[in-house]
């Protein structure tokens, strides 16, 4: 794509600026609709089976929700300084430079977004084949049917879908509540309570070893990924300043104490042993508490939670091909702001376009599974970055991150381990991953020589 010279913040390439409409109750919904999707009904088998002790498993929860909370720290540090739509990619292009910008904008749009999005879609489809048969043609069917319909709703106003994914967050914290209550209450007349092993059951617990409770944490961290999202629509946030970083540290707060619960109500309904070998552990659990019944509840619950998140998702990313083609990154139409809606609803078109294209050809989960975890190596960046932008005076965040350097160095070495234990468990495939994002520097440089960028006086740090 060759580049275009770019758009001040004030609006695209009509001229219109984005609606700034979403108050915190939306911004804090939107961090907790999209955290919690489907991850946390199935994840806690894996945790389980690397720490096979009930009381740190939860340890392990909480301490990857306080990790996660770190990121999300310097992410409101970062966003209080840029209140601009981009999110990350702005933060990156402030920190590094515009190529370290446009290379998570590359890498989210041709892989990792629309991958996740696509992978959301395909487990929302796949549930609703619970109550309606469908075939491998069916769930993709379903799946681009979902995204295309939610892209259009989002095109109508970033009030609209933030509205409605508001409602599905509500929704699911709602039935989390639920589960967790009835857990408590009717599992208390179940046989017995937190047992270490079944007597059925051939997993063994081991002695819980510090190498097991590290990767523990880094697959715990990874469920909680989805916070940085709510940076994306800065520019469409009611004071920004105040409200995102409010938002972040009120949603991970929420989302920490939803999964720590649920995993005590797994426990307290099922033995370990169970919890550790199940492929569903939440309809396992809903089973035990009602009997056949449980498993339909739960999968329709996993379709509502799911959907909300792809909600937040598409609401979030196009955001920041909006702002990457604003600066001249991307072809400028890309930029254009809808006259009546104030959407950047060529971005939102795009998205669902390439991310239907990757569900229908059954090519999202090779190219996610591969990139996912570049994305980590962005945030270690990110968050590093703050030690270079508190040595310019020109830096003035209305927040800064408590604890400083501590918490944004404790992230740091998170992400990076995250990132250090994919490359060594799947050398090939990260290689791939990498190679991938590589691309996007030839792009780039591609893309400079054929027009250049031009980034507009607003652009640079304040003062």
């Amino acid at each position: 794509m060759t580049p275009r010279p770019g758009q001040s913040p004030s609006g695209g390439a009509s001229g219109q600026s984005l609606a700034r409409s979403l108050q915190l109750p939306h911004a804090t919904a939107l961090v907790v609709g999209t955290i919690i999707g489907a991850s946390i009904f199935v994840q806690a088998s894996e945790i389980t089976k690397l720490v096979p002790s009930i009381p740190v498993i939860l340890v392990a929860w909480t301490v990857s929700g306080i990790l996660a909370l770190f990121g999300a720290l310097a992410c409101a540090e970062l966003a209080s300084a840029f209140p601009r739509a981009g999110g990350v990619y702005v933060f990156l292009r402030e920190e590094f430079g515009p190529l370290a910008g446009f290379l998570w904008g590359w890498t989210m749009f041709w892989i990792m977004h629309s991958g996740v999005i696509g992978v959301m879609a395909v487990v929302f489809a796949r549930h609703i084949g619970f109550f309606i048969p469908l075939d491998d043609r069916g769930i993709r069917t379903v799946a681009v049917v979902t995204i295309l319909g939610i892209s259009i709703i989002n095109c109508f106003g970033v009030k609209v879908g933030s509205t409605l994914q508001a409602l599905f967050t509500a929704g699911k914290l709602v039935a989390i509540v639920v589960l967790v209550v009835a857990g408590v209450v009717v599992g208390s007349h179940l046989p017995a309570h937190f047992q270490s092993t079944g007597s059925e059951s051939a997993f063994t617990p081991a002695p819980v070893a510090l190498p097991g409770f590290l990767l523990a944490l880094i697959a715990g961290v990874f469920t909680f990924g989805g916070w940085q999202n709510v940076t994306y629509v800065a520019e469409e946030t009611v004071r920004p300043e105040r409200t995102i970083p409010l938002a972040l540290v009120i949603g991970m707060a929420v989302v920490t104490t939803c999964y720590v619960a649920l995993n005590a109500v797994y426990f307290y309904i099922l033995p370990l042993d169970r919890v550790a070998t199940s492929t569903r552990v939440a309809a396992d659990a809903a089973v035990a508490l009602i009997g056949p019944p449980g498993g339909a509840l739960i999968s329709g619950f996993v379709a509502f939670s799911t959907f909300g998140a792809i909600i937040g998702s598409m609401l979030a990313a196009p955001r920041v091909y909006f702002a990457m083609a604003r600066d001249g990154l991307l072809f400028r139409w890309v930029s254009e702001v809808h006259p009546r809606f104030r959407t950047p609803h060529r971005a939102i078109l795009l998205q669902a376009i390439w991310a239907s294209f990757l569900v229908w050809t059954g090519t999202y989960r090779q190219l996610y599974t591969r990139v996912i975890f570049v994305q980590w190596a962005f945030f270690a960046l990110m968050a590093g970055g703050i030690f270079i932008l508190r040595r310019r005076p020109q830096y003035r965040p209305s927040y800064r991150v408590w604890a400083y350097p501590w918490v944004p160095a404790i992230f740091i070495l998170a992400a990076l381990a995250i990132v250090i234990n994919r490359l060594r468990l799947e050398p090939i495939d990260s290689a791939l991953g990498l190679a991938l994002v590589g691309l996007g520097v030839p792009a780039y440089y591609a893309g400079r020589r054929g027009a250049g960028t031009k980034r507009s006086r607003d652009e640079v740090l304040p003062g």
